[in-house]
């Protein structure tokens, strides 16, 4: 599942980008859909029991990569003025999902089947991009510094700790993952030469989290972004 998890989050990515969806589109999509979709069918088999659907019934890549696809969908009616079309991410199916042809039908099912397995709770008030994107632009009005980051290197680091369900945990803090991947980005982009800014007490003062914890949660995320990979 580890691999397959990796592949479909790299599937729910592309699949973004190539409908140019908004970064929050995108990064609700993968809260929806990696935080808590794929957990409560790895947890419960008796819920997929229980909805009956036949998309439930064998967890194929196909079917699973059509449920990502549900996840930008929905994330694309909450966020965007004129949602992506049903007709729009069947398109996009027939091109990326390889194994399976899905219908229009097929895509309406699914998401009533995707809203059943989250017992219809899609609240996304806790999306760290939400919380990263309102750090970053604080710390770009209070530090010159700011000028040297780029908040791309901020988004390719979260889609990076989705690859794994162990550092997608980082998730359930949203705030407190979005405040260290600010100060992992300063690291990583930042001149050495030219770390003037206090950042660690400037996000203890506005996030109230302490030094120590955001300080350990960031080598956390260097470890896995300079891990070996396959």
């Amino acid at each position: 599942m580890k691999r397959q998890r990796k592949d479909l989050v790299e599937f729910l990515i592309r699949s973004s980008h190539q409908l140019r969806a908004p970064p929050i589109v995108k990064y609700t999509a993968l809260s929806l859909f990696a935080e808590r979709f794929l957990p409560s069918l790895a947890t419960s088999m008796k819920q997929r029991n229980q909805i009956g659907s036949w998309l439930l019934r064998s967890m194929e890549e196909s079917n699973l990569q059509l449920f990502a696809l549900i996840s930008i969908w929905i994330s694309s009616k909450i966020h965007d003025s004129r949602a992506l079309s049903v007709k729009c991410l069947k398109s996009l199916g027939d091109d990326l999902i390889r194994d399976q042809h899905f219908t229009t039908k097929d895509f309406v099912e699914a998401e009533v089947v995707f809203l059943q397995v989250l017992n219809f709770e899609i609240g996304i008030s806790n999306v760290a991009f939400i919380f990263l994107e309102e750090l970053f632009i604080q710390f770009k009005g209070v530090a010159k510094v700011g000028e040297l980051m780029n908040f791309e290197a901020c988004m390719d680091l979260m889609d990076l700790l989705y690859e794994k369900e162990e550092t997608s945990l980082l998730f359930s803090s949203p705030c407190k993952l979005a405040a260290s991947i600010l100060v992992t980005s300063y690291v990583v982009t930042v001149p050495k030469q030219q770390w003037e800014f206090p950042v660690l007490p400037w996000v203890k003062f506005v996030t109230s989290y302490k030094e120590d914890d955001i300080g350990d949660k960031v080598k956390d995320i260097l470890m896995h972004v300079f891990e070996p990979r396959n």
